[in-house]
């Protein structure tokens, strides 16, 4: 299930029809308009008292509402990566994030996931990969083992992210700096052992990918140094 990447907006441009560019060029203006007011919100708040209560409910704003229709005007195929460009030019933070994500559907779900490591939002977004990875939706899966989870998930989650992708069947192509991140991780290579004699005993295939994840656990080797 290899994810289309994710385009640049020069790039969505040379594949939009032209309604659909008019309709990109208004949703943007929006999202870095909203950027703009919360930035501003904030600059108030340090140096006066708050303009709503703590119970005070807050409207989506428009370019929210855009994020959500980003399939029916500029097609599926392009869906991840207008919404990747709104959630930037909103400069989205936490609360944004978790509203769409938690109000979203699959797809939309996703494009949230793809974008994080773009976000500078530090560790705080760690529970959407959570929670994406307790799914069983593989595209969730997926997009969840991104350069985010790579990041910022600690060793635990991810060795379990790991296994997350194997026993889903989310291609391990999918996981970001796998190489890296295994390399001489024995506790990983404990747990894929006993993953795959799990599997055997109950007389099911061992995942393809997995040979080469314990590989990919295997200690660098060290060259000696030649005396001359």
């Amino acid at each position: 299930m290899p994810m289309t990447p994710l385009l640049a907006r020069e790039e969505l441009d040379a594949q939009l029809g032209g309604a659909a560019r008019a309709w990109l060029d208004e949703a943007l203006a929006e999202a870095e308009h909203a950027a703009e007011h919360t930035a501003a919100h904030a600059a108030r708040q340090e140096t006066g008292p708050p303009a709503a209560g703590p119970g005070a409910l807050i409207a989506a704003p428009p370019w929210e509402l855009r994020y959500a229709a980003a399939g029916r005007y500029c097609g599926l195929d392009h869906a991840d990566s207008v919404r990747a460009l709104l959630l930037l030019a909103a400069r989205a933070g936490l609360p944004a994030l978790t509203r769409l994500y938690d109000q979203g559907t699959a797809a939309e779900r996703r494009a949230v996931l793809r974008t994080l490591h773009r976000l500078d939002i530090g560790s705080a977004a760690l529970p959407l990969v959570e929670d994406a990875l307790r799914t069983n939706d593989t595209r969730l899966v997926a997009a969840a083992v991104g350069p985010y989870a790579a990041a910022h998930l600690d060793a635990h989650q991810w060795r379990h992210a790991v296994l997350k992708c194997l026993f889903t069947g989310v291609p391990v192509d999918c996981v970001d700096a796998l190489a890296r991140r295994a390399l001489g991780d024995l506790e990983l290579a404990r747990m894929l052992g006993d993953f795959a004699a799990e599997r055997t005993a109950a007389g099911r295939d061992v995942p393809a990918d997995l040979a080469y994840v314990l590989s990919c656990t295997a200690p660098a080797t060290t060259v000696p140094s030649q005396e001359s």
